[in-house]
This record gives structure tokens, sequence and C-alpha cells, in this order.
């Protein structure tokens, strides 16, 4: 831990409330069981609720984190008798107290998923989120409490944005609920490295094995704080922790005030552009400390752990976090703006080769992330556009309307300076007239229209009209054999060529063909999901093919006519000879013509 997180242990807790203490011991890691004590002193009345959250803030979706906890038993802390207890509910325990006013619960949670909301125990480290793993008291969630933290082995540390208690070793002041699960935590025998921005301490822990240099992830996250501080005028923290961890093919990230989860391929730091990918990932996390940690929704300004949180503005505190991802590295110096341009290309044909676009809102995607964004299937594609890449392109809109309007003098940037000043500092959540309201004085125009088209509506965003005044254009790449349009993404799977996606009202859709069916033949010849595209470049827009699968084990043959190729790739280009003012616009911009 750095020096400066730790508080004497005068830092009394308010000796009229009762006093919470959680110790988290794991003393068989690779049973994958995180062993929890509640200790609950001074308590007064006859009845004590327990309640664990079923999400975490940042990942909206419902978890029933409470499905991996077993073995809860609660006692009299001084006779050590069990108490009777009932479980009301799937998250929800009801402790008959019988006068004892210090009660203890154990109780274990399995943790054997990777990933950054998650918790994971084996061998080599623990890792956990706060709403995984505690139990809460309704009533008491803003009553400060102690954590206590028993690693298995003596060389096993701890590394958290907790501070620590003077004097006491991993144990750490936690403030109120909101902050134990805002506070995760790795235990093991990770590197951790530790370095100064702007005065402020920062430090980087690792777990797992890959290529990483870490000085030289280092030396970018130096790059990226300043802008992003830049931006913001200042780092809202004193100290600040990003937790790595190294997997086979991971890819995640979770924001949390005073540090961020990454989850990142253990060999993705070589290639150049696997190590952008990265350079993207830390970028959003870290912005996220200003937008969605302190710049959120109303409806997210107090979090209620029990149920679904519901706003229509993940698209700004997401998709615009997704927006400065690709331009804050840009700024840092960390690639040139034709690498910029080319990942712009990359997230607008994700766009455009979704079928959904045209069927959910933005804003319904942002109101439905909690039934939809986490949960695909087969049809997901057809049905549903991402907050995160809609959002994105939205904000991208919106900046470049900014900027052509005020010659470059005003920007995104003046927006999200805004939306700190009159929301983040004092954690007010703001509405979504009152996001629509800071853009509009940002913008000193009404966008009532912009608003109900790109966010309430399918309407298709017009990315030329708003790339033309900085001298750029959107454009299919043209293919030199183009393939006929089947409407079918096929993938093979265990030896299986397995279709995996039906676009709606296709060829494939209208032929009879169903997300699971297994392809077997083209024309009565046995044909691959490798071989798929090659074959079908024998054949022309209208032509009628015939394709065999099994369809639930059931030989299905079915007549498919072609339709004409689509485009699969986009890239944003600059014009030839552009005119004065574009190229001011877009160095504006992007810094560079």
């Amino acid at each position: 831990m750095l020096l400066s997180q730790t508080v004497p242990q005068s830092s009394s807790l308010d000796s009229t409330l009762p006093r919470i203490v959680y110790q988290v011991s794991m003393p068989q890691p690779t049973s994958h069981l995180f062993e929890v004590t509640l200790t609950i002193e001074h308590w007064q009345e006859r009845q004590l609720n327990l309640k664990m959250p079923v999400w975490t803030p940042g990942s909206y979706l419902v978890r029933e984190y409470s499905r991996n906890l077993q073995d809860f038993i609660p006692q009299n802390s001084h006779t050590k008798a069990r108490l009777i207890f009932e479980k009301s509910s799937k998250n929800h325990w009801q402790i008959e107290t019988e006068d004892a006013t210090n009660i203890t619960i154990f109780y274990r949670v399995y943790a054997h998923e990777l990933s950054v909301r998650t918790n994971h125990l084996d061998d080599s480290h623990g890792y956990f989120n706060g709403a995984a793993l505690f139990l809460y008291i309704p009533g008491l969630e803003s009553s400060p409490s102690i954590l206590e933290i028993i690693p298995p082995q003596a060389n096993w540390k701890v590394t958290t944005p907790l501070r620590s208690l003077e004097g006491k070793k991993n144990t750490f002041l936690v403030p109120d609920f909101d902050t134990l699960v805002d506070s995760p935590v790795e235990v093991g025998t990770h590197p951790c490295y530790e370095f100064q921005v702007r005065k402020k301490n920062h430090q980087l822990a690792i777990w797992g094995e890959g290529n990483i240099d870490a000085e030289k992830v280092i030396r970018d996250m130096e790059k990226i704080i300043e802008v992003e501080a830049d931006l913001y005028g200042g780092l809202p923290y004193e100290n600040y922790s990003f937790l790595l961890h190294l997997s086979n093919n991971g890819f995640g990230g979770l924001e949390h005030k005073n540090s961020c989860t990454l989850n990142y391929s253990r060999f993705g730091f070589r290639d150049p552009e696997k190590y952008n990918r990265f350079i993207q990932l830390v970028a959003h996390e870290f912005f996220h400390l200003w937008n969605v940690k302190r710049i959120r929704p109303q409806a997210l300004e107090k979090f209620d752990y029990e149920q679904e949180n519901y706003t229509p503005s993940l698209w700004f505190s997401e998709g615009t976090t997704s927006y400065y991802d690709l331009l804050i590295p840009l700024r840092a110096g960390l690639y040139n703006s034709k690498i910029f341009l080319d990942n712009l290309g990359k997230e607008i044909t994700r766009f455009l080769v979704t079928p959904g676009r045209m069927v959910q809102p933005l804003a319904e995607s942002s109101f439905d992330a909690w039934i939809k964004l986490y949960r695909r299937d087969a049809n997901s594609d057809n049905s549903q556009m991402s907050y995160y890449l809609k959002g994105e392109l939205v904000s991208l809109l919106l900046d470049l309307l900014i900027r052509d309007r005020t010659e470059n003098q005003r920007s995104l940037d003046d927006v999200m300076r805004q939306m700190w000043e009159k929301f983040g500092k004092t954690e007010i959540g703001f509405t979504e007239n009152q996001l629509k309201e800071v853009i509009e004085s940002v913008a000193d125009r009404d966008l009532t229209d912009f608003f109900q088209k790109y966010l309430h509506t399918t309407q298709e965003l017009p990315f030329n009209d708003y790339l033309e005044p900085f001298g750029l254009r959107l454009q299919a790449v043209p293919e030199d054999n183009p393939i006929p349009h089947t409407g079918m993404r096929v993938q093979s799977e265990n030896g299986k060529d397995m279709i995996k996606f039906v676009a709606a009202n296709s060829p494939a859709q209208v032929a009879g063909i169903s997300p699971d069916d297994e392809l077997l033949a083209l024309d009565g010849i046995r044909v691959t999901a490798e071989q798929l595209p090659e074959r079908l470049k024998d054949y022309q827009a209208n032509d009628m093919i015939e394709l065999s699968v099994f369809h639930q084990d059931v030989l299905k043959t079915v007549q498919l006519q072609l339709a004409i190729s689509q485009p699969s790739r986009y890239e944003v280009v600059r014009i030839p000879n552009p005119s004065d003012r574009q190229v001011e616009n877009i160095v504006g911009w992007l810094g560079s013509n």
C-alpha cells in the first residue's frame, strides 16, 4: 500500500452506531471459497436484516451474486450459540437476535469467475469486488466499517484503493457501503509499481504472466492521465490504483472512483494494434473516474443494490466515454491521426453492419441495458444496438457539430467540463433534460431535433454531413470479387460448421435457415464455414442455390436466392483538395492535417 493511504487508529467509528467489521480470509485458495466473517457490535434490535447486492455499479445487469453464497451461520458472539434465521428472498436473510448485542455472521462465497465484476480465487491470487462478496444492513449503508483481510500465506500482499489503518496490517477503514462496493481488492504475490502524476500517487498491480512491458505501460498511462487531467482541470483524488489481470483472451474493464480493474489478453502487448486496444481500454476506464463515477445520471446518484436502476442516459455515460477512448491516445501522442481515423472507420463499420440499429433507438438501448446488452442471444444483432457504440458515434457527431459551428473554439470537451462543474464536483445526478441543456449551451443552438432523431428514433446517422466540414468522407471499401449476400454468419465450432446468426429479412431467413443450424452442403457438395465465402464467389446476385443443413438434427434442404453483395467494411478518408476551412477544422480537431 502507498504510505499516504494510511489513516491513524484515532479515526474511530461513531460509538453511537453499531460497529461493523468485515473479515475476509482464504485459508484454502484451491477451493475457490472466500470466507467472510461479519461482526456487528452494539446491536439493539430484536431482528437483524442482511442483504446482498444483485448487481454492481458500472455493469448494468442483475447478476444474482447471492447464488455463490453458502454456509451461512449467524451466532451470538459471546455465547457462540447459533441464532435462528430465515431467508425471506433470494438475497435477504432475517436473523432473530434473541437479545444478543454482539453478533457474528460467517459465510463462504464461491469465487471461480475471472472477470472485472466478480470474484476469483485460486492458488495464485485472490480478487474480489464488494458487491459480489459482502452483505449489508439495510438502513446502515452510510455507516463506516472496518475491513480486515487475512491472506493465506505470509508473502501474499494486499492492493486496494482503500485507506489502511495505521499499525494494523491489511486492515482498512471503509467510510460507507458504497465505498466498500467501489474498492476492489487484489491479494497475492503480484508485482506492484508505484508512480506519481501531478503529485498524486498511482499504482499498477499486475496479476498473471504475459508479454507486458510494465515500464512502457506506465509511461503511456502517465500520458493518458496528463491528457485527461488537462481536460477536466486536475485530478480529483489523492491515490489511484490500476489492477490489471492478464488472462488467456480476456478483455474488459470496470471503473471505480479511485481505481479500475482491467482484464486483457496476456500476449496482447507486442502487436501495435492489440497494444492500442489496451491503451484505449485504459483511457476508457480512467475517463470514467469523472464521467460515471462522479458525473452520473440521476437514477445512479444513489445506488439501489436490490434492483435495476433505469436511465436513458447510459449513451452519454458509456458512449461518450468510448468516443474519448479513441481520442485520448491521439492527444497523448500514442498514435497518429491516421490510426485514429482507421479505428473510427472500424467503429462505424460495426455500427452499419448491425441490423439492430434500425430497430432499437439509442435512449431505449440505454434504458434496456438490464435485459439486453449483457444477455446476448442469436437474435441480438437483429433487435438491439449497443449504447456504447451508437453513443460513441452520436458523441462524434455532437463534437463535430460544436466544432464546426464555433470554428473549433468550443467542442465536446466544453460539455464535459460544464458537466463536471455543474454535477460532477458535487456528485449531483443529472437528468436527461439537464444534459441536453448543457450540450445546447455549448453548441449555442436548439438540439431538440437532433436528440429526437438520433436518441429516440432509428433514423440513420448522417456521417458525411458532419465529416464533410472537416475534409473527410465515409465510404464503403470496394471488394475485388464481391460475395453475394446470404445474411447468415457461419462459424466452425467443435468440428461442426454452425450458423450463428441470421439477419432479419435476409435471403437465409426467408429460405428458412435458423441460428444453430449446422451447415452441411451447398448445391449438394459439402461446404465448411471456411470454404463458404470462396464457394459463393462462383455465383451472382439473384442466383438460386441449394443449402443443406441439420435443423435440430433433422436433415433439411432449402432453396436460397442470393442478394446483392453488402458492404462489409467502411473507412473514413480525407477528401482531395480540401478547402482552407476544412483544413483548419481537422487540424483543430485532430491536431494535424
